[in-house]
């Protein structure tokens, strides 16, 4: 199983860790932590060195909540760190986090090799037909509803069947527009309650049905620092943890903040799960 970026195949038959660097003020997290390009490119070297594959950059929060910024905003965000981040490090893979076709198009025109976004085609009508005629690998996440009220659409009648269906019409969509590389991510937080976040992870293998890889965004989120009574900083050892079952039950990629850490769990899970 692999992914064409740039030219460049990704194998993803062994695990692959996709390091987060977040540009906006709010996120729950990390918001507000890398504000200088001193920051930015320090921390992007740091996961580069540690073995991230490739570096997912957002400019738009999708914490539960967060404030709706323009696209212009978001733009002004986002491109003069994608050009900063190419400048130095050239030989760099950058995932777009966006979920608006004009944002994904500038970014990969300026040379992001991702797109990832976290509504999956459904929040801008010209996503799917951006993404495939730019030809990029597209991070394919489940959300219902928006990030101002995706917390209160967190019905169904059967968790594991619904996100399998969403998946398996958006993926015929992504189809129709020639995106030949697809990767899926159940979307752990968006859209979900804590208990459903387990019941996903405890799940996460029947996603194979589908045939493509699987990406798990576990890092620091909520139904890891909630369920320890703690704060996202204190939430490494809990999101190792949850890396790890996400591992065994067959992800490809792990998205997240500590990329050193979820290496170890990687080469450690591959001599139990090989």
């Amino acid at each position: 199983m692999e992914i064409n970026c740039k030219g460049k195949l990704i194998c993803l038959d062994s695990p692959q860790i996709m390091g987060i660097l977040n540009l906006t003020p709010d996120s729950f997290y990390d918001g507000g932590k890398y504000k200088s390009d001193k920051e930015i490119l320090t921390q992007t070297e740091k996961m580069l060195t540690e073995g991230a594959f490739c570096v997912d950059v957002g400019a738009y929060s999708s914490r539960p909540g967060a404030d709706d910024i323009s696209t212009e905003e978001e733009l002004s965000r986002i491109l003069p760190i994608v050009e900063l981040l190419l400048k130095k490090f050239p030989e760099i893979l950058l995932s777009i986090d966006t979920f608006r076709s004009k944002v994904a198009q500038k970014c990969v025109e300026t040379g992001a090799a991702i797109v990832n976004d976290i509504s999956g085609g459904c929040l801008d009508e010209n996503m799917l037909e951006t993404v495939g005629k730019l030809q990029v690998p597209f991070v394919m996440m489940h959300m219902q509803g928006n990030p101002q009220n995706m917390k209160d659409n967190n019905h169904y009648e059967n968790l594991i069947q619904d996100i399998i269906y969403y998946f398996s019409q958006q993926v015929a969509k992504a189809r129709q527009h020639q995106i030949n590389d697809i990767i899926i991510d159940p979307g752990f937080g968006f859209s979900k309650n804590i208990q459903q976040n387990f019941e996903l992870l405890n799940h996460l293998e029947s996603f194979k049905i589908l045939d493509l890889p699987l990406l798990a965004g576990l890092s620091r989120k909520s139904m890891i620092y909630k369920t320890l009574k703690t704060t996202p900083e204190n939430a490494l050892n809990g999101t190792t943890a949850l890396n790890a079952i996400a591992l065994y039950n067959k992800a490809n990629i792990l998205r997240v903040h500590d990329v050193k850490e979820a290496k170890e769990c990687v080469r450690l899970m591959q001599n139990i799960i090989n």
